[in-house]
């Protein structure tokens, strides 16, 4: 299924022009940088939680490291 967005013509010239560079379709390049854009705001999500993990969170997570270790030679 195909629609049309609107777009300035300098942009519709940009998006075309970096698509044949890559070799890609403009939906393709398009749909690239979708992807870009919702990998790095998840990543950025996961971040904020890291650095935002309690003392609780890390005992818990020495606790399972340490059960699910296969011996010494597990590093």
């Amino acid at each position: 299924m195909a629609t049309t967005i609107k777009v300035s013509a300098e942009l519709r010239d940009r998006i075309n022009r970096d698509a044949r560079a890559r070799g890609v379709t403009a939906a393709g390049l398009i749909e690239g940088l979708l992807d870009g854009y919702e990998r790095r705001r998840r990543m950025e999500s996961f971040g904020r939680a890291f650095r935002g993990a309690d003392q609780g969170y890390w005992d818990e997570f020495r606790d399972w490291d340490v059960a699910l270790s296969d011996g010494p030679d597990d590093r």
